[in-house]
């Protein structure tokens, strides 16, 4: 059964929903990223990829302003993909988001 909620007087979807809502909020947008990042699984991660690339012009797009193939980047984006690290930054540059690297904190690397 897909999840869905009430959403500017129609019902949608979860996943509609949350793209609607990356689109609207590019700060959102890199927030959910993070916490995917931080927090999920891959599979988590790459769902919540896929959904930041839906929400910033597709697949088709992306393609074209990465020059990968987008056949590719649809197995890449999929719940058992792996991205290689290149094609990982080409993707979050064309979204519009940079990737950070921040040290860990002395308590919780331990």
């Amino acid at each position: 059964m897909t999840e869905t909620i009430h959403n500017y007087g129609r019902s949608v979807s979860h996943d509609i929903a949350m793209i609607e809502m990356l689109q609207e909020d590019k700060a959102f947008a890199a927030d959910y990223l993070e916490n995917a990042i931080q927090e999920g699984t891959s599979e988590e991660f790459l769902i919540a990829l896929r959904r930041v690339t839906k929400a910033f012009g597709g697949i088709a797009k992306l393609a074209r302003e990465t020059g990968l193939n987008e056949k590719t980047l649809h197995r890449t984006l999929s719940a058992k993909g792996n991205p290689r690290l290149d094609t990982f930054v080409k993707v979050c540059n064309a979204v519009g988001m940079q990737i950070h690297i921040t040290p860990v904190a002395e308590e919780s690397h331990v």
